[in-house]
């Protein structure tokens, strides 16, 4: 089976500062690393190091072609990646010495996408294949219809969060990922509480204190456990675990040992400095010990 992941492909430009910034503050910058990042890109990095055949639906400016080469290397299938007249987007991320991290976002060539192309581009798609997609690109509604219509199974990581981007694709959801302020956010734009969400599974992280799945057919809350680490750098730990979640499934796992795998990756993660480049392999988090 496949996952196709309609994502962002950004540069990351990371800032290494005591502190995060305040309003008005200017602070020297203590280290600086350019990287391959996007939610949508370490997402697909993240799945394709978990053993899962992943394709990259997105884009990036005539800048960006070494961000796709890197994919590439990262064993992420890059052949539907287009290239537009738009600049590759771009993040600029602030890292503090507790490994907590803001984040500016320009979108750049990931809001400059065709739904149409993107449609056609699902045609080599296989039933029961998953689809998966963030708020960080356009199309994102139109073309999980497709997926779904299609047969395959469409998750939705809600990052960054808007209600209306969550409830446009709620209807085609089998599965969605948000973390714990997403979730009460979403549950005051709705009226309604996670577990009584139209979609099957729905997976809340929680960073330190692990993440919770929901099987809203029975109500049944499984809570799985964070495993103890030092962080040096949240970012991308996230994605990580999305990634690996997917990859798990798509091999068959069931959820609950998915999750665990998901959440053994994220750890490791937040254990490096930098994004989708150091995003752990399926050996790494194996051999892992605590």
């Amino acid at each position: 089976m496949s996952i196709w992941n309609l994502g962002s492909i950004n540069v990351d430009l990371v800032y290494r500062v005591p502190h995060l910034p305040q309003a008005g503050e200017t602070l020297a910058a203590t280290g600086f690393q350019r990287g391959l990042g996007g939610k949508g890109a370490n997402m697909s990095v993240a799945a394709a190091r978990a053993g899962a055949r992943c394709v990259h639906l997105g884009a990036v400016g005539r800048d960006g072609r070494w961000t796709v080469e890197r994919l590439m290397e990262y064993g992420v299938d890059t052949r539907l990646i287009a290239e537009m007249a738009e600049a590759t987007g771009h993040a600029i991320i602030a890292v503090d010495e507790s490994g907590e991290n803001s984040i500016i976002l320009h979108s750049g060539a990931n809001r400059a996408l065709d739904a149409r192309s993107l449609a056609d581009q699902l045609e080599g798609a296989a039933d029961g294949d998953w689809f998966v997609t963030q708020n960080e690109t356009n199309a994102q509604q139109e073309t999980a219809q497709v997926a779904s219509r299609r047969g395959m199974k469409v998750a939705y990581a809600a990052a960054p969060f808007e209600a209306d981007a969550v409830r446009a694709v709620l209807p085609v959801l089998d599965l969605l990922i948000l973390n714990a302020v997403e979730a009460a956010q979403l549950a005051r734009a709705l009226g309604v509480a996670p577990g009584r969400l139209p979609v099957r599974d729905v997976v809340i992280t929680k960073g330190s204190k692990g993440s919770v799945w929901i099987e809203t057919d029975t109500g049944t809350e499984t809570t799985v456990p964070a495993l103890p680490v030092e962080p040096v750098d949240t970012t991308g730990a996230g994605d990580t675990f999305t990634g690996y979640l997917l990859a798990g499934r798509d091999r068959g796992m069931p959820m609950e040992q998915a999750l665990r795998l998901a959440s053994k990756a994220a750890a490791l993660m937040v254990t490096r400095h930098g994004t989708a480049d150091v995003i752990p392999d399926l050996k790494d988090v194996q051999d892992m010990t605590l």
